[in-house]
């Protein structure tokens, strides 16, 4: 984590940097978040950092621990079970509805992430795979035209790129896979076939829904 430029007293420049040194991994699960040690790194106030630990507790990607303070979450299956299962609902539509609005920068964005995401595919840092994944993801639902959805499929992101480098990938593999749904996906937002677009995000979405029941399974 290094120190913040410009008005580096503002609460949301600080959770961001918090919270991509969590998706980073330079903060690991179930690592205890020190005030003091925060504040120093970023340069800033311990005021602006317990406020941004406080609003991301309730985004879920941090947890408050009686006797131990505010740690970086650590996801079960269940939990990542239910973010993906929220996502069902949520994602498919977004992305019709974005692909319905038809904006250029959409398809931009998307083809700019699927490439970066390419160039990591063999690199071993999943930890930057994953990041690249979640904005492919956020561009196609970004622009669904409901700040409600993208704000709630926004925290739902940050929360499966921690369980998909933590426990996802661990297990499966699958990041492959992924790149070449990825690619589906975006060829149907590209000829503005929105049904086709929600169809296959939601197959996408379902797919690491089924890996992680079946991981349930196996470790009841």
């Amino acid at each position: 984590m290094r120190p913040l430029s410009g008005p580096a007293s503002r609460t949301d420049l600080v959770a961001d940097s918090i919270r991509n040194a969590i998706l980073a991994g330079e903060l690991r699960p179930g690592e205890t978040l020190v005030e003091r040690r925060l504040s120093e790194l970023l340069g800033v106030s311990k005021t602006p950092v317990r406020e941004a630990l406080i609003g991301m507790a309730h985004t879920g990607l941090v947890t408050v621990v009686p006797n131990k303070g505010i740690t970086v979450r650590k996801l079960s299956l269940e939990d990542v079970r239910k973010v993906y299962e929220v996502r069902r609902l949520l994602e498919p539509w977004a992305a019709k509805m974005t692909t319905r609005a038809g904006s250029p920068d959409v398809v931009r964005r998307a083809q700019d992430a699927l490439n970066e995401a390419a160039g990591l595919l063999s690199a071993g840092d999943n930890h930057a795979l994953s990041m690249a994944n979640r904005r492919f993801h956020r561009s196609l639902y970004a622009g669904c035209g409901n700040a409600l959805v993208v704000d709630q499929l926004d925290d739902l992101q940050d929360l499966t790129a921690l369980g998909v480098v933590n426990l996802l990938w661990d297990r499966w593999p699958t990041w492959r896979e992924e790149f070449v749904e990825h690619a589906e996906i975006l060829a149907a937002v590209n000829d503005g076939n929105a049904d086709e677009a929600e169809r296959l995000v939601s197959k996408h979405v379902q797919q690491s829904l089924t890996n992680l029941e079946t991981a349930e399974k196996v470790e009841s």
